[in-house]
């Protein structure tokens, strides 16, 4: 009896046990283990995602700036892969049986079970001889999605670029892309990329053992369609843009236009420049690899990055500032005897102007009558508060845009720079520094740095009379064409209009009569200045900032052509082409002209870096003077292309 209960125990433990393990394999199965339930899913089911086509951008006459072509990316499931012949499917993908190798175990590395791309971005026309075939080898399906496409391959740096998103990207957005997705990478296609990318659709389709589609799963009721990212309508116009690219060709440099009265950019030039149609297929690492290496930093977006020091571009803005202030008036002179004399230095005057009040002054670019200016501004409240009526110049200053990020639609803007007091108590000591100490200040050099975008920035304030819009590229958005609400907004710069006239008086002199009088247009009264910026390390770089017409201004602009001289040679020219060919759609110079300012070759010479090779320690007992000699090799010179130099620093200069 007592062996008939202990056989019974047994028997029913290992029942108990079985139940056991079939419950615990059963849970691993469909719990922990998913390679069978996609295995199953896999073979009846193809969850297809469905990809948005990205917005269209276009120019501010609808002219397509940025679209979309069809391309096809070649998926596989590796469990589902059977032999097949291999040879005959790299041949019509165009790979060879190493690269088909490569691709096989990265996608097995990344999952057995679930689908990844294999190949990239077949063009239509290629996937129209694979596809006949496709059917022939289990486990490779196609996946449509579109790609950019950019018609008139311009405004590069304002457009930017998408890439395929990694695993940083996946994890830094919580998982809302995935491997193979793309998103903006810079310019417009980042700044506006929640608006462009559109919403993802699914489409789940019954196959067959072969891999062909047989309907939808239940007819559909579990599809949803892909949303098309938003339309953009750009601020720019592509026949400024496209002439402005074509002046800048072969140098380096900006454009920067804006119309004065909305904040609107017309023209956003970054040179060189490169087609941003490079940036798309599969040449396009080899692509960026070779423009990280050009010396000339095309990938560097100057309008909004590069700095300069304003040089005489800036002189209006001191005059503004200290009429404000009741320090001077239109009819205030000053002496200029061919120099300023600032404490134990003279700042040269290139010209023995005699009396000059503010309107001559920006005429002729008088360095003289703008230093004086300074030093009032400076020493307003007497020599001992010498330190607030510096940092209430640089307030004023700040106002007009300079030493702060404008707000512009694009990403990475540079803030520029205007020096603090603190920065000249750690050169001069705290307190020792004066007027005559930071005089470079009165004429835009010195520490005082802008961005293209700044400068073009002031001359909207200037033709506005006292006021700019946040200067943006994105005109509107979607079909009800919606307008940013911080695009709408004035900001005052604090300076009474009536103020503007004798400034703007001197602007028009100088086109009409002064430095840029070569840069004047029939039948258009344009107002500029130029500036001659002073540049160590090879030729000054040539500016010119305007604005036309006089009366209800259309249009502001600012050229910096790099290591180009004198801001009347090469600036104020292309600046005049811009702003007729905008104003009038056409341009009056004789067409020689602008043919030869588009082929000049102005880019600066890339001078050749001496490395010193790396010398071997000499061995301790060789230490004596001839054995050293003995033990070192003689150094050679190895040259290395150094890039060039796109930030500088000036202190005092003449400019104009």
């Amino acid at each position: 009896m007592n062996k008939y209960f202990v056989r019974r125990y047994v028997v029913q433990g290992i029942i108990i046990v079985m139940a056991l393990v079939l419950l615990v394999r059963l849970f691993y199965i469909q719990v922990v283990d998913k390679s069978y339930f996609l295995d199953a899913q896999n073979n009846v089911l193809r969850r297809q995602i469905l990809y948005p086509a990205r917005g269209p951008i276009l120019d501010r006459n609808n002219k397509i700036l940025a679209q979309n072509e069809p391309v096809y990316d070649i998926m596989v499931i590796p469990k589902e892969v059977k032999p097949f012949d291999t040879l005959e499917f790299c041949k019509l993908l165009g790979i060879d049986k190493a690269g088909f190798d490569k691709r096989f175990k990265k996608a097995v590395n990344h999952s057995r079970y679930t689908a990844s791309i294999f190949e990239k971005q077949l063009s239509a026309v290629a996937f129209a001889t694979l596809q006949e075939k496709l059917s022939e080898f289990p486990g490779f399906f196609e996946q449509k999605r579109t790609v950019r496409i950019y018609p008139d391959s311009v405004a590069a740096h304002f457009l930017g670029y998408t890439l395929e998103v990694n695993d940083e990207i996946i994890k830094k957005t919580g998982g809302y892309y995935r491997p193979g997705d793309y998103i903006g990478f810079s310019g417009v296609e980042k700044a506006y990329e929640d608006l462009l990318r559109g919403q993802r659709g699914v489409k789940n389709l019954l196959v067959d053992a072969f891999n062909r589609p047989k309907g939808h799963f239940a007819e559909g009721a579990y599809d949803t369609l892909a949303v098309a990212g938003e339309k953009l309508i750009s601020s720019l116009d592509i026949r400024i843009q496209k002439l402005g690219e074509k002046l800048m060709k072969n140098k380096v440099g900006s454009i920067v236009a804006i119309e004065p009265s909305t904040g609107e950019i017309l023209a956003f030039v970054s040179s060189p420049t490169y087609d941003p149609n490079l940036m798309v297929g599969k040449q396009r690492g080899n692509n960026t690899v070779a423009m990280y290496k050009d010396p000339y930093k095309p990938f560097l977006v100057r309008p909004i990055q590069a700095y300069y020091p304003p040089g005489s571009s800036f002189k209006p803005v001191d005059g503004l500032i200290a009429l404000q202030e009741g320090l001077i008036t239109p009819t205030t002179t000053f002496f200029c005897p061919h120099y300023y004399q600032a404490g134990n230095h003279r700042v040269a005057c290139e010209h023995f102007d005699g009396p000059t009040n503010l309107t001559k002054g920006i005429a002729v670019s008088c360095n003289t009558y703008f230093c004086y200016t300074f030093d009032k501004l400076i020493n307003k409240d007497g020599y001992q508060n010498r330190r607030n009526a510096f940092l209430d110049w640089r307030s004023r200053v700040t106002a007009f845009g300079l030493g702060t990020k404008l707000g512009i639609d694009l990403p990475s803007e540079k803030k520029g720079n205007v020096p603090t007091d603190t920065h000249y108590d750690k050169i001069f000591g705290k307190g020792r520094w004066r007027s005559s100490s930071i005089i470079s200040l009165a004429i835009g050099q010195g520490e005082l740095l802008a961005t293209p975008l700044q400068l073009a920035n002031i001359e909207c304030i200037i033709a506005n009379r006292g006021y700019y819009y946040t200067p943006h590229l994105i005109k509107a958005i979607g079909d009800r064409k919606v307008v940013k609400p911080e695009f709408k907004m004035k900001h005052d710069v604090g300076i009474s209009p009536q103020h503007f006239e004798p400034v703007i008086n001197g602007m028009q002199q100088v086109v009409e009569s002064g430095t840029a009088y070569n840069a004047r247009i029939k039948g258009i009264i344009m107002c500029g200045k130029t500036g001659t910026v002073q540049n160590p390390h090879g030729k000054n770089h040539s500016v010119f900032v305007a604005f036309a017409p006089r009366d209800n201004p259309k249009i502001a602009i600012a050229v910096v052509v790099e290591n180009a001289g004198y801001g009347s040679s090469f600036a104020a020219p292309i600046a005049s082409y811009i702003v007729e060919k905008y104003l009038t759609d056409s341009i009056s110079k004789p067409r020689a002209e602008v043919e030869y300012m588009r082929d000049l070759n102005l880019l600066p010479e890339v001078k050749p870096k001496v490395v010193k090779p790396k010398l071997s320690p000499a061995k301790r007992d060789s230490l004596k003077k001839d054995s050293l000699k003995k033990a070192l090799p003689a150094p050679k010179s190895v040259q290395v292309t150094a890039p060039a130099n796109n930030k500088v620093v000036y202190l005092n200069s003449s400019a104009r």
